[in-house]
């Protein structure tokens, strides 16, 4: 029996679950040399340390299946550790691959497509790829009116408005666009379920990094930016824009 200061407070449930949307980046892979995997992502993860420090991450074999490059999921996941990351998913796995990952106490995740082959009437055999159906949701904007401070994580499931000051340290993503009133000194992530289209406005831009849909740059590519002007971030044939708004 549990003594008084064991029992939860109003008789609430000891737990519960909850369904979220967390943005965790995904490690596409084109090639099955562990050497050079390796020494990538370490470059990646020295060009923005605090970013990636400690960060989940799914990586996914599709690309390489689709060429019969064979790798060892065992090995893989020792290299992304080794670079700071933790695996935290595989996603594209052949049944050998998922298995070995589940092994390893690493979720298997969805490729998010099928494959149908058109009948042979068709005279054209192709593979076309069907996107799941689109669910209709209604987005919603979240709207914060306090500083966020330095270690404070924010996430807006459409988009999100800031009326006060972004510390360094702190991260805020939505999925949709992000609109800063304030200094932004910290991390802003913007289109992070893969919305291309999504923006990042902003008064005073002096951010550790920015990021729409994956793309991101960080402060050293960002020197020439002037403080305390209106400016909008997006994406332009992978490539992200800052432009001053006059």
């Amino acid at each position: 029996m549990p003594t008084d200061s064991q029992k939860m407070p109003n008789n609430s449930p000891p737990l519960e679950f909850k369904s979220g949307s967390f943005a965790v980046p995904i490690l596409l892979l084109f090639t099955n040399d562990l050497t050079v995997i390796g020494q990538q992502l370490h470059e990646k993860v020295d060009l923005a340390p605090e970013f990636f420090k400690s960060s989940p991450l799914i990586f996914d074999v599709q690309e390489l299946n689709k060429q019969n490059l064979d790798i060892d999921i065992s090995a893989l996941v020792i290299v992304i550790r080794q670079a700071g990351l933790l695996p935290t998913g595989i996603r594209g796995g052949n049944v050998l691959q998922n298995q070995i990952a589940v092994d390893l106490l690493i979720p298997v995740y969805s490729a998010h497509s099928i494959h149908i082959t058109p009948t042979d009437s068709q005279k054209q055999k192709q593979k076309i790829t069907v996107p799941e159906p689109i669910v209709d949701a209604v987005i919603t904007t979240k709207m914060i009116t306090r500083p966020i401070r330095s270690g404070q994580r924010i996430y807006a499931a459409g988009d999100l408005v800031v009326l006060a000051q972004v510390s360094a340290g702190a991260e805020i993503m939505a999925d949709g666009n992000i609109h800063v009133y304030g200094s932004l000194r910290g991390r802003a992530l913007a289109g992070v379920q893969g919305n291309v289209n999504a923006r990042i406005f902003c008064s005073d831009l002096q951010a550790e990094l920015i990021s729409i849909a994956g793309t991101y740059k960080i402060s050293d590519d960002m020197i020439d930016i002037v403080s305390k002007k209106f400016v909008q971030v997006y994406l332009q044939e992978h490539t992200l824009i800052i432009e001053n708004i006059e």
